[in-house]
């Protein structure tokens, strides 16, 4: 696999933010038709969209879930909430990782007194239950918790109150992500006119999003041919409406590997709502996504399979390294807040 799927980036190559304004970010437009490819701005995505495409974005809204406990001596830890294994069923104990060790039966207190009670551990991941109303917990989240931005963003400038927009998308919705569906982020109300002025329709899931996206493969994944849970929903008539324009021949364009999951596990599952572990590499036949708007991933990730699988499903003249080599050649940032690619 390391072979396959990695690759070398140089440390200024990782966007510390974003771009401003986020749809100026750059876009690699790649034809797998003509083999062609173009760079330009993303905010002319709609010059490469057909006026009858539709295109299906993540509506999931990230917590901050990154939030600084105090124990009952004084000490503290910062404790990451991982939510979105949480928000479907909150009667359960909340999965959370610790920046140092804690102890099974403590008390973890925010500032207003407010605690979590750690249950038990399983490796490196820490259960606290929560005993009062969950958007209670929520609240103080988002009163004292910090945006999860992932750790290869270590330098940037941005500010706490910066990133709790910045790490956002415009149009984020239902609360219960621990991390951002990042190909959303460069969409703008100049990007979404511009689609809409085109023809281009518009549809959204939701996918709440946790940190097993910038987790490792591991050999049990490849074994068992499944990656970490992450719940999606999606309402009927929207499904019904993506069915119906994939018959109609329009194109189904997903905004993030986050989205292609969804709409295939559906397609796979035939439910409209619950959890997935669908893991997609190559060789798939894909049911439902016709073109696919991605960033750059990091080496050897499932993300990077999943794309991969795309491009071969498109019966394309390049994979995955061809076109990151290119990337890299010409300037593009990576990961979380980098530019973007398109493939049709």
């Amino acid at each position: 696999m390391k072979n396959t799927y990695w690759y070398d980036l140089a440390g200024d190559r990782i966007a510390q933010s974003p771009a401003v304004p986020r749809d100026s970010n750059k876009l690699l437009v790649y034809d797998t038709q003509t083999d062609s490819l173009v760079i330009d701005s993303f905010y002319h995505l709609d010059s490469y969209l057909e006026p009858s495409s539709v295109i299906t974005l993540n509506d999931s809204r990230v917590v901050p879930v990154r939030v600084a406990l105090h124990k009952k001596t004084g000490g503290k830890i910062v404790v990451l909430f991982l939510i979105n294994e949480w928000i479907n069923n909150t009667t359960r104990p909340i999965p959370c990782l610790f920046d140092r060790k804690g102890s099974v039966g403590e008390n973890l207190y925010f500032d207003d007194k407010s605690f979590v009670t750690v249950q038990s551990q399983e490796e490196a991941l820490f259960y606290v239950s929560w005993t009062e109303r969950p958007e209670a917990l929520i609240s103080l989240l988002e009163a004292q918790g910090t945006m999860p931005i992932p750790p290869y963003i270590k330098n940037t400038p941005l500010s706490r109150d910066e990133l709790l927009e910045q790490y956002q998308t415009v149009f984020a919705k239902k609360q219960g992500s621990s991390a951002a569906p990042t190909a959303s982020l460069h969409f703008t109300r100049r990007v979404f006119e511009a689609l809409e002025k085109k023809g281009v329709q518009q549809t959204n899931i939701t996918l709440h999003v946790g940190m097993g996206t910038f987790a490792p493969l591991t050999k049990q994944n490849l074994r068992e041919n499944k990656l970490h849970n992450e719940w999606y929903e999606v309402r009927d008539e929207t499904f019904q409406f993506i069915e119906k324009s994939k018959k109609e021949g329009k194109k189904i364009i997903a905004v993030g590997t986050t989205v292609v999951r969804t709409l295939e596990s559906i397609a796979k599952n035939k439910t409209l709502n619950g959890k997935t572990d669908l893991f997609i590499k190559a060789p798939y036949r894909f049911v439902i996504v016709d073109g696919l708007i991605t960033n750059f991933h990091l080496p050897g990730s499932s993300l990077m399979m999943l794309v991969d699988a795309f491009l071969e499903y498109k019966q394309s003249k390049r994979r995955i390294l061809e076109l990151y080599d290119f990337a890299i050649k010409h300037d593009f940032m990576f990961y979380s807040f980098g530019d973007a690619m398109l493939i049709l």
